[in-house]
């Protein structure tokens, strides 16, 4: 899953893809890359920075969304919103997927797409409401509690009338959680995995890889793709990027030693 963020803010590239063009040469690009989806956001996630509305939020993802299913009519195309309306105007527009980073805060998004059975919903681990603080978390036991959160969440979807076909989960890597807790629930993803469904790892240049290694944002592709193959080998199914060439190459080496895919050709002493 590559990631294309209309903000002008936003945490990994400043803004570099805000503009309605870049941000559509960067979808392009991503799919050129080997991207097989492409996740659309307007909003970033920290609270930091001004108030974004619903109707500025729809303006930025929509002719994105509406660009990417036109031109790439097999890629999956993703909206990160935790607003019903966005949703639901990103699915008109040719989204596939919504993805909640609130932790089905609203859960109207649930009723959303149980509405529209051919979309499917991520459902992230996330203790705050929309674009909240939330200082110093703790947990008594990180893995057994996000697993447990998953849980619950997912059974306010399918109470709903969300199809368990429709679900993804997300453990929310760093959402609400400091370094240690990211890092014990990375090496413990295979709990996460056992709830059931689909799990989608984003591990892409966020501050857990900053901080165990000490490197600043522009200097992590290389514990990005370390925390991407682990995810992998732990049972991640979907795996959020930025870099897509080098995660696009990481997971697929990590597939063919696993022995999920062929080589691209066979030479060496043959």
């Amino acid at each position: 899953m590559a990631v294309v963020n209309r903000t002008p803010d936003s945490f990994y590239d400043k803004g570099a893809t805000f503009a309605l063009e870049r941000a559509v040469e960067a979808v392009d690009q991503a799919i050129l890359e080997g991207a097989d989806w492409v996740d659309i956001g307007g909003v970033k996630f920290s609270p930091d920075g001004p108030e974004v509305t619903a109707a500025e939020e729809a303006e930025r993802v929509l002719p994105v969304v509406l660009s990417a299913a036109r031109t790439h009519p097999g890629t999956v195309i993703s909206v990160d919103t935790f607003r019903v309306e966005v949703a639901a105007a990103a699915l008109a527009a040719g989204a596939h997927v919504v993805n909640d980073t609130t932790g089905l805060h609203d859960p109207a998004l649930a009723d959303l797409v149980a509405a529209n059975p051919q979309a499917q919903l991520i459902i992230t681990h996330s203790l705050a409401k929309p674009r909240t603080h939330f200082p110093r978390p703790s947990y008594a036991d990180v893995a057994r509690d996000i697993a447990a959160f998953l849980r619950d969440r997912v059974d306010i979807a399918l109470s709903r009338g969300v199809r368990p076909e429709q679900i993804i989960i997300d453990p929310g890597h760093d959402l609400n959680k400091n370094t240690r807790h990211t890092l014990e629930l990375t090496r413990r993803l295979d709990e996460i995995a056992a709830v059931g469904y689909p799990m989608l790892a984003a591990v892409s240049n966020k501050d857990f890889v900053g901080e165990t290694l000490d490197r600043p944002q522009g200097a992590r592709l290389e514990g990005s793709l370390a925390a991407e193959v682990v995810s992998i080998l732990l049972g991640a199914r979907i795996v959020r990027m930025h870099n897509v060439r080098a995660a696009v190459d990481a997971a697929r080496m990590t597939e063919a030693i696993l022995g999920w895919r062929e080589p691209a050709y066979l030479k060496h002493n043959v």
